[in-house]
């Protein structure tokens, strides 16, 4: 099987999942999710393999989809090209954000353990990868969060809520905000954070002393904890915030965000964006009751 996005290698008892685009800092292109998903089922369809290792090429881990020339694409709007072809369909777009989804955790379905070696950035789409891994270790200053949570997105895989709790999933997706691995660790979002220099040694070590538990042992210790979460109501949260992330990106400060990176380019509309000022005044009408 060779892949396009990623390398996969095996040394021992460890698979090692590589997203390799370093020159886009492993941004999500097309089929990347699937690709993702391709490779830890040959991890899990390998009998020597007993856990399963996920990381970034170059300086950074992910730095979530690579939307720059959507985002910058002149819609009918603006008196270009539109770049959805047509009118948003949201069941359309349902379905390829969904089906990212569930390649995503493909990560926390695997058999296998799965552990995220985080160095640089996880940001949206990023730390939804991480966070569908059952163990996350950052290097100490990286950094982890989902800023288009201010507008422009929903992170689809949702599992703020279910590392961190209702209180701190709130104050990471109310404001967006990027935090360290020193941070992360106090809040309970990681398994570990530590020097960068020696990041890939403790994830090796733990991976190690993960893999040799039987295969068997594994699966069901991963089963058993996965099955309490999902009867919280994973699937369904999960469905929500898919379809939520579509609206948010065809609300009317939606589309004064896309409007804006059409204008001033993209990487301008996000610093707008991550400001801490009023995001898109005056662009919504108020709300009506009946």
């Amino acid at each position: 099987m060779s892949f396009q996005h990623l390398t996969y290698e095996t040394e021992g008892r460890l698979a090692t999942i590589t997203l390799n685009r370093p020159e886009r800092l492993n941004a999500i292109a097309r089929g990347m999710p699937q690709e993702i998903r391709e490779a830890v089922e040959k991890a899990n369809d390998d009998n020597a393999v007993h856990c399963i290792i996920l990381t970034g090429a170059g300086r950074s881990f992910c730095a979530g989809y690579d939307l720059v020339e959507f985002a910058e694409q002149k819609s009918k709007a603006s008196g270009g090209q539109d770049a959805l072809a047509g009118p948003w369909d949201p069941m359309v777009d349902f379905a390829m954000m969904y089906r990212n989804t569930q390649d995503f955790m493909s990560l926390w379905r695997s058999n296998k353990p799965t552990i995220a070696k985080v160095r640089g950035h996880a940001v949206a789409g990023g730390s939804d990868i991480a966070l569908c891994c059952d163990l996350v270790v950052m290097a100490d200053d990286a950094r982890i969060g989902y800023p288009p949570s201010r507008v422009w997105g929903v992170p689809t895989p949702m599992m703020w809520v279910y590392r961190l709790g209702a209180e701190r999933a709130k104050r990471m997706l109310f404001t967006g905000d990027l935090i360290t691995g020193k941070e992360a660790l106090a809040m309970g979002l990681v398994s570990a954070a530590v020097p960068e220099p020696e990041l890939n040694e403790h994830v090796v070590a733990l991976a190690t002393r993960i893999s040799a538990v039987p295969k068997n042992q594994l699966m069901m210790m991963k089963l058993v904890v996965n099955q309490s979460v999902e009867s919280m109501g994973l699937a369904q949260t999960q469905m929500f915030a898919t379809l939520f992330d579509g609206i948010a990106r065809h609300s009317p400060e939606g589309v004064w965000f896309k409007q804006r990176a059409e204008e001033k380019g993209f990487k301008e509309a996000v610093r707008e964006r991550d400001s801490g000022e009023p995001i898109a005044e005056g662009v919504s009408k108020p709300f009506y009751r009946f």
